[in-house]
């Protein structure tokens, strides 16, 4: 059970798509962390720090929908391969506008946005692949092993970053993300997935986003991780964007502080990642998941309630680790109960309720950060986050308990089609919690 996190990497598929990923994420987190310094440090203004992370997201909720409808329509590797040189090419972009001396807030805004919708657009067919890459009892690991790496971006990249911005520029650092989306683009080329059948479809991309929405909402499990999502992303998810502000203006600390604190995140988020699917083996995936969702809340406070940078570098640890628990732990339950026809409109949904409600709750916090402080409203968020937890808690029980699964009736084709709604009934908790 120890080793099962690492189970994937026996595949030679997964592994390269792995690998290349973690090359690619580390060039992400460099130039996520030369932005956010360099508008706060041009700025010093939480709303802008915000307004430009929120920017780089906010695509993922508007182009994730349509995102989905391509990964279930197109070969989803080559629309992979495609979007990452797109990726590629917008990076270099931002460093030649920054080298010539373009760097106001509203360039930085757009650039962000823009390189942003490239990937949005290709992300759902990365998560859509995934099955295809590991056999299904390998799936949560496989989830796991790719927020680990994610995050090792984070450790890796601030830590890079940090030496970018001190010895060169930030021009430089978004030149070297450029560079690393080609290990992907490399990666795909070599990975053989097996080739799915579909059949063709009149349906414009509305009717077809449709028919993702009808089986999302009738598979409670795929209802219940979405919904718990959106919670997650408009009170907690918005500590990512307001980590400078945090470390700069509330912190006191300068250029290192940042990548000090997105280091400490990282490692934190690598150990729950790496930690995540044992767990699971022992004490079940809801049990996991819902006690990380108040792990995290607490967390969130302590982070926010810490006077100097170690303390808060411990806090945000914490944070990161039990944040990527909740993150993967409800993507599994996407990519497991959605019916792999329709899987990648099912997880555009996931992803969108993630890509909208994270810079509206980023947005939201950054302006109010303005007026009470970003320690304070830190703590608050919070306190929300646990509030909410224990309303569900009250008035919709039945929304944890959809999280095993373990214990979920699987959409069939005829459900697909169009029966109303299967009974929360069929969810009951067989060991009656």
């Amino acid at each position: 059970m120890a080793f099962s996190s690492l189970r994937p990497l026996r595949s030679r598929n997964y592994a390269l798509v792995w690998s290349s990923a973690l090359i690619s994420n580390v060039g992400s987190w460099v130039q996520t962390v030369a932005l956010g310094t360099l508008v706060t440090l041009d700025q010093h203004n939480p709303f802008w720090t915000a307004f430009v992370m929120a920017a780089g997201f906010l695509p993922m909720g508007l182009l994730a929908p349509v995102g989905g409808v391509l990964a279930d329509r197109l070969d989803r590797r080559r629309w992979l391969i495609i979007t990452t040189l797109a990726e590629s090419t917008f990076a270099f972009m931002l460093a030649a506008l920054v080298a010539g001396g373009h760097r106001s807030p509203w360039m930085l805004v757009l650039m962000s946005f823009i390189g942003s919708s490239a990937g949005s657009i290709g992300f759902p067919a990365y998560q859509a692949l995934l099955p295809d890459l590991v056999a299904q009892e390998d799936l949560l690991a496989a989830v796991s092993l790719s927020s680990a790496q994610w995050n090792m971006g984070r450790v890796l990249g601030p830590a890079v970053a940090g030496v970018i911005l001190v010895t060169w520029s930030p021009s430089m650092a978004f030149l070297i993300n450029g560079l690393s989306f080609g290990a992907v683009v490399i990666a795909l080329s070599m990975v053989r997935v097996p080739s799915h059948h579909r059949a063709p479809s009149a349906e414009g991309i509305w009717a077809r986003l449709k028919e993702g929405a009808r089986v999302a909402a009738i598979e409670p499990s795929c209802r219940a991780a979405i919904g718990l999502i959106a919670l997650l992303a408009l009170l907690v998810s918005p500590f990512i964007g307001l980590i400078a502000s945090l470390a700069i203006d509330g912190l006191h600390r300068q250029a290192g502080g940042p990548a000090t604190l997105t280091t400490a995140q990282g490692v934190g988020a690598v150990i729950g990642a790496l930690a995540l699917a044992p767990l699971a083996m022992w004490i079940g995936h809801r049990r996991v998941v819902s006690v990380s969702l108040v792990a995290v809340s607490v967390a969130i406070v302590l982070y926010g309630l810490s006077p100097t940078l170690p303390l808060a570098a411990i806090g945000i640890a914490l944070v990161g680790g039990t944040y990527i628990c909740v993150l993967s732990g409800l993507n599994t339950v996407v990519q497991v109960t959605a019916p792999e026809a329709s899987r990648g409109r099912v997880l555009s949904l996931f992803m969108m309720a993630l890509g909208v409600l994270y810079p509206v709750g980023l947005m939201l916090q950054g302006e109010l950060a303005r007026y009470i402080g970003v320690r304070t409203l830190t703590v608050a968020s919070g306190v929300a986050m646990l509030v909410a937890l224990g309303m569900i808690r009250l008035v919709s029980p039945g929304t944890f308990r959809a999280l095993d699964t373990g214990v979920h009736l699987p959409v069939s084709d005829v459900a697909v089609a169009g029966i109303a709604e299967i009974d929360q009934k069929e969810f009951i908790d067989p060991e009656g919690t």
